[in-house]
This record gives C-alpha cells, structure tokens and sequence, in this order.
C-alpha cells in the first residue's frame, strides 16, 4: 500500500506569500521615513550674494560658514544661522570685497568620498536593525501562535508522519477491543468494498473503559494500522472563558480532518464537553452545551467518502448526551475492561521486556496477584521495580524489587521512619491480627498474602486478602464474610481490651464496611426486607445532586439505613464469634507481628493452622 503523507494545503502557501509581502512592504515604509528624516530640506532664507555682502560690511553678520559655494550665515544676536547664500565656486571670497574684521569665516571641511559612503551606511544599517527586529518580533508571535489572532484555531495535535508508529502487536491484551476496532482499520484502508455493498462507514466509535486500560494507545494504534494521519485533542481544549470559541474550535478540526481526509479525530475524556443537557443551572446558552451541540451538527456533516471517522474516550458514559450515542454519530461502542490474569502477564512482559530481568522473577505469579490493575498500574509496576533496583544497587531486576515496587504501588511505601509506641505496637498486632484470623476461618473469604503492623500509605498497618483468581461475581455469603473480616479488627480490639478501650485505628474499616453493606442493599439487591430491588442513585456532579431528586421514598431510605445497619452488626457478632472461640491462635500470631512485624502467608497459614469456625457463625 502507498504510504500517505500530509501535504501542505495551497491556502497556507497563499497566506504566507501575503505575510512575507507584508513584511517587505514594512521594511520599504522604514526606510522611506528614515530616508526623508535623513534628507530634510533647509529652513535657511536665502538672499543674493550682493545682500549678502553689503549686510556682512555694515556688521549685521557675526559669523558665516563656507560649505563649498554655499554661505551659512549668522546674524548678530544668535546662535544659529538663518540665512544662506551662494558664491561662484570658482570665485574668490576676497575678490567679492569682504572685510574679514567684522565678520568671523570658517571653511567646513569638505567630505570625502570614504566618508560619505560611511554616513550612507549608517543609515542603511539602522534601517536594517529597525526592520530586523520589527521582523523577528513579528515571525515569533507567528511561530508561537498568537492567541489573539488564532484564539478559534484548533489545537488539535497532528500525528501520522513519525517514523515507530503504534501498532496493534505494541500493544498487549484487550483483544476483543482489538477485533472490534480491526474493522475500523478495514473500513479506513478499504472504503470502496464496503461502499460497493450499501454499507455505510461508521462516523464515531466510543471507547469506554476504566483509566489506565489504553483507550488512548488503542486510538493511535488504530491510526497507525491504517496508515492515515491522527488528530488528537482533549475535550477539555474545546471550552474556554470566552462564549463561542469553543464552536468554533470544533469547526476548524473537523475543517482540517476533511482536509486530510482519509483520518482519524481523537477525541479523549469527551464527558468533558459531552455530558447530558440540561443537567445544570446554565441553560442552552452554557459555552459546554454550545460545543457540544456544535460536535453534533459537524458529525452530521459527514458526507459519504469523507473517510474521517471519530473515536472519543471515556471511562463515565453514564453522563453523556443521548444524542451523542445515537446511531449517526457514535455508531459503535467498545468496552475497553481490565485485563484478565492472561493478559496481565502479557503487559507486564511487554513492560519488563528492555530491563534486565533475574531468572528467579516470576511475572505469571505477579500477574496472579495484581488482579483489578490496569495497563497504567503494571507499567506503573515495572517502573517502580527499575527504580527500585537501582537504589539497592543491583545489576538486574530481583524478585524482592518487583515485590516491593507491587506492594508500593498496590497499598503505598513503608513507612518504617514513624516512631510507634509500644502501646501502639501492642494495638495495632491484635488489629492486624484480627483482621487476619477472622478472614482465615471464614470459608468463603479470600486468602491472607501478608500482614504487617509496619505503617503503609495512610494506614497503621495492612492485613493484606488477594483471590486466588480473577473473580466475574460476587456472591451474597463472599459479601458478608468480606464485611466479617472488615470488622475484625475493631472486634479483636473490644475482646482484648475493652470495650472502653477501642481506638481511631478501624475508622476507614468501618467505613469501608458501610460502603460494601449499602452497596450489597441499593445497588445489588441483598438485603432482607428490600431483596431483589435496586435503587438509582446519582454520583454525577454535586450540581446534579442537588438539582435531581433521588427515586424512593424516606420510609425507603429508613429501611435501607435499617438493613446496612444489620449487615454490619451481623459481620461484627461473627466476627466476635470467631474471636472468642480461637483467641490462642489470636495470641500467638500478635507475639509474631510484635517480634517480626512483618508475616506472610505461608506462616499465617502455619500459626493459624487448627483454627476452627463455631457453628453460630456459620452462614449455611
């Protein structure tokens, strides 16, 4: 196939023809002005040569200068002179009858050629100077892009003539995404097949998905696939303070794609300029509604055998404009999800590829262990494992550096320069230990990785709980071991040491469990009185909330208070339960995390070997 190039457009040839005249234009005006500065006629008033004689005896004259035949002459009582005449260059001042008593005569010394080849320099090098800097002043506000003269341009970047363009082998996992945006590439590459059969090309193709999962990298590979030119931009770069610059932004984009058609208009986080209508106090006259509905009318514009399709991204398309959706526009929607365990291993060889690895680094058990990362977290990943290394000193990537750099990014960095109490100490190893214990007995909870009471991130310690596998579902009895072993920590605290003696460390747990127990009631229907029922709530814009309503009644909204409320006294009497009936296991793997501070699973799984569930805490 014939690689396509993006040729200069005529009209910018013309324009800057027009430019480059109106700058010589300029410089002719400069020198003109300073040409005629420099040549300014004589205000002197001439008198004939006789006057001038009869008035110089009488000794009205104080002084008169020779300047070859001409006379400059001052009169008495001035400073300057005020008349001129002139002599027969061939004549003798003495012959014409001067008395040299009464007026003083200086001949002015006539200049050589050299010098006035120097005064005629010094005048064109001013002019140059002048127009130079008249000129670069003016070439740099163009290069730069003067904002008061392009304030409507677009600023889009274009991409397309780079040499390592992004293809979809660059680019690891989201294969379905993939297949489907292979299509795109066919109908860009193949129009006329396609055309031949009544099939109409797409106009728009929504990516939605999670941030970090490669919506923008799947676009340019789309692009580069195709071998088209890429018109990138952000919805955020349409919306000024000013009304109306944001319409006309969009106008000379979509004016450039057709250009350059066949190409690609990339649009990223669209919701920017894209969300529903009316949703805001604004009204039609809000500079966001105006851009979009500007957007609207520019991709109904699409004439058949344009070839410019546009792909947006988004990872909230629960707020856009139904009219952005409608077949015509968006025609095409591609869910872009996290990458399963397959290809997170994937990812993260393609990230781990140019850094050196030790044979013993097990990507595949990483890959495991880092289920719900994106794209951007493994990369994110292989990066904090470089810079890892690199501190410690070594000459290749360790499996201690990818654990560390995992967990740095998964729960935050230790904190090991916070001084603890011993109290504290004391506190957090039954906390931690809580949480693990209740987490192990339960049946349908996940497995303990780690515990550790070394400060992490934000927290005072960390019980850490990873599937064994990529889990699709959820069920009802996972739900509510989940908020047994979220209450543990504050349960083992009460058991142990009173329950005037619980503390702040369980705050963000039992908030953690409130969101997990009215999340189970609104939105997943799991809750006794209120099962199988759902209930819309809106987590847009804080604008959005106070203008909407929410979609039941109070009498509802005090029985979902009521069923959260049960939820959690239920995980917390299991939690309890558990507690009380293996409090020796409790003990033992406290002394642990005290002594080493830090247990993994292999040894939690040890000291909490023979731990038993009571049969009141059982679920079924």
């Amino acid at each position: 196939m014939d690689k396509r190039t993006v040729r200069p457009n005529r009209n910018q040839n013309n324009r800057r023809g027009i430019k480059n005249l109106g700058f010589a234009a300029i410089l002719i005006l400069l020198a003109l002005i300073i040409f005629a500065a420099y040549n300014q006629p004589s205000n002197l008033k001439s008198i004939p040569l006789t006057q001038a004689i009869k008035q110089s005896n009488e000794g009205k004259y104080s002084s008169i200068l020779v300047n070859g035949n001409e006379l400059e002459i001052t009169q008495k009582g001035q400073s300057s002179p005020s008349l001129k005449t002139y002599t027969d260059p061939n004549s003798s001042l003495k012959a014409e009858g001067f008395n040299f008593s009464k007026v003083s005569i200086t001949f002015k010394p006539q200049s050589s050629s050299t010098s006035a080849w120097i005064s005629v320099g010094e005048s064109v090098l001013t002019v140059l100077l002048i127009g130079g800097l008249l000129f670069f002043m003016l070439r740099s506000a163009q290069v730069q892009g003067n904002q008061a003269l392009s304030f409507g341009k677009s600023r889009a970047r274009l991409y397309g003539n780079e040499k390592d363009k992004a293809t979809f082998a660059d680019i690891a996992g989201s294969d379905e995404a993939k297949q489907d945006l292979s299509e795109v590439v066919e109908f860009l590459k193949y129009p006329k097949k396609f055309a031949a059969l009544g099939a109409r090309i797409p106009k728009g193709v929504l990516l939605v998905g999670p941030p970090g999962t490669g919506k923008t990298m799947l676009s340019r590979a789309v692009a580069g696939e195709a071998n088209v030119p890429f018109f990138s931009i952000s919805g955020s770069e349409f919306v000024e303070m000013f009304v109306g610059v944001g319409a006309s932004r969009v106008r000379d984009l979509f004016a450039k794609a057709k250009k350059n058609a066949p190409c690609i208009i990339f649009i990223d986080e669209i919701d920017a300029v894209g969300r529903r209508r009316g949703s805001g106090m604004g009204g039609g006259h809000d500079e966001r509604e105006q851009t979009l509905n500007q957007i609207l009318v520019e991709m109904d514009g699409f004439e058949q055998g344009q070839n410019v399709i546009v792909l947006a991204a988004t990872n909230r398309a629960d707020v856009l404009d139904p009219a952005l959706l409608r077949p015509g526009r968006f025609d095409r929607r591609v869910n872009i999800g996290l990458p399963d365990r397959r290809e997170r291993e994937a990812i993260l060889k393609v990230h781990f590829n140019k850094k050196p690895l030790a044979k013993d680094v097990d990507l595949d058990a990483l890959a495991a262990k880092s289920a719900g990362s994106s794209g951007a977290d493994l990369a994110n990943i292989a990066n904090e494992s470089a810079i890892i290394a690199a501190r410690n000193n070594h000459s290749e990537i360790t499996q201690d550096d990818v654990t560390e750099a995992f967990e740095r990014v998964a729960i935050g960095p230790e904190r090991k320069s916070k001084v603890m109490t011993e109290v504290d100490k004391l506190t957090t190893a039954y906390h931690e230990a809580g949480h693990a214990l209740v987490g192990h007995v339960l049946p349908d909870s996940d497995p303990v990785h780690k515990v550790t009471i070394i400060p992490r991130g934000g927290t005072g310690g960390v019980t850490w709980f990873i599937p064994p596998e990529d889990r699709v579902y959820v069920s009802l009895v996972q739900f509510k071991d989940i908020l047994a072993r979220g209450m543990g920590g504050r349960i083992a605290e009460e058991v142990i040491l009173g329950a005037d003696h619980i503390t702040t460390g369980a705050g963000s747990d039992l908030q953690q469990a409130a969101e997990v127990a009215r999340d189970m009631v609104v939105n997943q229907g799991m809750g006794e009185k209120l099962r199988d029922q759902v209930f819309k709530t809106d987590d847009g814009m804080m604008l959005d909330r106070l203008v909407h309503e929410r979609e039941y009644s109070d009498d509802t909204a005090k029985i979902i208070d009521q069923e959260v409320e049960s939820l959690i006294t239920e995980a917390a009497n299991r939690a309890r339960m558990v507690i009380k009936a293996n409090r020796d296991k409790l003990e033992v793997l406290k002394n642990k995390l005290i002594e080493k501070e830090t247990v993994d699973a292999k040894e939690v799984s040890e000291i909490l070997k023979g731990a038993h569930m009571p049969k009141a805490a059982a679920l079924y």
